[in-house]
């Protein structure tokens, strides 16, 4: 690429013939190494999910593709009114698993209210919370992480977390994932159908998933696209514009979380086009003069890029062997 013809335009890609080699792939990976009869699809109400579940419509009929939904306590009303709009859109089967009492059994709300009591003695009952992180342009060389805690009468507390707090609400959180995807895993054993992951490409390289949760699945359609290009295909495969209008969020927390306050230094808009950049060895003084932020915001940026790399390198990782296996 011409380094010093960086724009927003580098992310553009031809939709109609992007949707066709996508969906060529997967039916070729379903006929020759998956060999299952169709995908059970996630469905969360967001741009990823919807995107996923449309190209597997498309590629391998409605009928072989089911959504399961899957809310908790603590879920967005909006997400599974969404993802219906979506299932509906796409006339595909559905299955609903209200995951709460799983979450319960396991421990996943105490431990969470346990970890949260560590630095908010009084937090209880009626109360709602999210994690934070700190903005590394503001902050640069350093990532703090706070509670964001609203108590009954709605007043709000924020609060550094040690990391101990942080490990365990992050650890307790995690089981929502890992039930969800034992749930996908469950309903695609019944049917003989495969489970299709929804991660785009800046989650993926940026290790934005839970090993053994929402990282587990068979095939991964969108994974190499950036989160700007999976909004391009929802357009041009017809997602709901309602969906397509949605913030990116967690839908973990309690407290409405979204993506760039809990894990990304910016947007996902300049998130894209920052990896893409450091993907293509863009000099940050041409990203900068896109993006309106100084070189050194981008080099901090590009900095990040890598410590994520390195730090979750091991969510990519298969089990590792002392010695190799060999199949003769």
């Amino acid at each position: 690429m011409n380094r010093g013809k960086f724009s927003k335009e580098v992310l553009l890609l031809d939709p109609e013939r992007e949707v066709e080699r996508i969906c060529a792939r997967v039916r070729e990976l379903m006929l020759t190494q998956v060999k299952r009869r169709g995908l059970v699809v996630a469905l969360s109400g967001g741009i990823d999910s919807s995107v996923t579940a449309a190209l597997a419509v498309r590629a391998i009929g409605k009928e072989r593709v089911v959504g399961l939904e899957m809310p908790e306590r603590f879920s967005s009303e909006e997400s599974q009114r969404l993802s219906g709009k979506l299932a509906s859109s796409l006339g595909i089967e559905t299955v609903l698993e209200e995951i709460s009492a799983a979450l319960e059994a396991v421990g996943c709300y105490r431990k969470y209210d346990e970890a949260v009591r560590m630095v908010l003695p009084d937090y209880g009952e009626g109360w709602k919370s999210k994690i934070v992180i700190t903005n590394n342009m503001e902050h640069p060389g350093f990532t703090s992480f706070y509670l964001v805690a609203q108590d009954r009468g709605e007043a709000v507390t924020r609060v550094r977390l040690p990391f101990k707090p942080y490990l365990q609400i992050v650890a307790a959180t995690n089981f929502k994932q890992r039930i969800r995807k034992m749930l996908e895993y469950y309903h695609a054993d019944r049917l003989n159908f495969a489970v299709a992951g929804t991660p785009n490409r800046l989650e993926y390289d940026q290790g934005f998933f839970v090993k053994l949760g929402d990282g587990a699945a068979d095939i991964k359609p969108i994974a190499h696209l950036y989160k700007s290009q999976v909004y391009q295909l929802a357009e041009y495969l017809g997602v709901p514009e309602e969906i397509r209008r949605r913030e990116p969020t967690t839908d973990t927390y309690s407290l409405a979380q979204g993506q760039d306050e809990f894990y990304f230094s910016l947007p996902y808009q300049e998130m894209d086009l920052c990896l893409f950049a450091k993907n293509h060895g863009v000099a940050p003084e041409s990203v900068a003069e896109v993006l309106g932020l100084s070189p050194d915001q981008i080099r901090l940026v590009f900095q990040d890029i890598e410590v994520k790399r390195s730090s979750t390198r091991y969510l990519h990782l298969p089990p590792l062997l002392v010695e190799a296996v060999n199949w003769q």
